[in-house]
């Protein structure tokens, strides 16, 4: 991990996200999105953990290397059960496949966070953990969130904050990290990694 220095620099989110540029946002400083044109791919071998971390890294890396003046944020958000990791649906058929799978059980939801700054020399992160839990669901619930609001880019086939926030019966950690970015845990390695000073030097604040 490189040390973050003094030096301000400018926050770029490596993501196309709306819910992570909304959760972003609450921090109050500006910042530019940009998305990483990457395919997420899990390679063999890999825990849940080491691919959330991985694609994290490379989302970042790969916007950090047209933008090595400024501070680049990854992100990645991952539903695993029983081991298995969840990933976007492929299709309408996937998401009622994995709404089902989900329906009555506890799961988990990791979200790794990478933030490299090129010409500064720093890269660090982490991950946060949450724990949810679903109620029973019923054929005609999960029919009517499917036609409602498709959940094709959310991983494990749901969105806590949408219509399908209804079928959580309990979470266990930070509610924002289910959404995408874990805010409070982001905040707090801001803050111990001297980067929160140098977006508040860059912007004046």
């Amino acid at each position: 991990m490189g040390s973050a220095g003094t030096t301000a620099v400018n926050l770029i989110l490596a993501s196309a996200s709306p819910r992570r540029q909304t959760l972003l946002a609450r921090l109050g400083i500006p910042f530019q999105t940009v998305s990483p044109i990457y395919e997420e791919v899990c390679q063999p071998g890999e825990t849940a953990e080491d691919t959330c971390r991985r694609l994290a890294q490379e989302k970042a890396l790969h916007v950090a290397q047209r933008f090595p003046q400024d501070l680049v944020l990854g992100a990645d958000t991952i539903v695993i059960l029983n081991n298995d990791i969840l990933g976007k649906p492929a299709d309408l058929d996937d998401a009622r496949r994995m709404l089902h799978l989900l329906s009555g059980k506890k799961h988990v939801v990791k979200t790794a966070v990478a933030l490299i700054a090129l010409e500064q020399g720093h890269q660090s992160g982490f991950i946060e953990t949450t724990e949810v839990t679903f109620q029973t669901l019923e054929q005609k619930e999960i029919e009517h969130y499917l036609a409602v609001e498709p959940p094709l880019d959310k991983a494990g086939a749901y969105g806590i904050q949408d219509w399908s926030g209804i079928f959580v019966q309990r979470v266990n950690g930070c509610y924002h990290n289910v959404v995408g970015l874990p805010l409070a845990r982001l905040y707090q390695h801001l803050k111990d990694t001297g980067l929160w000073l140098r977006l508040l030097t860059i912007n004046h604040l």
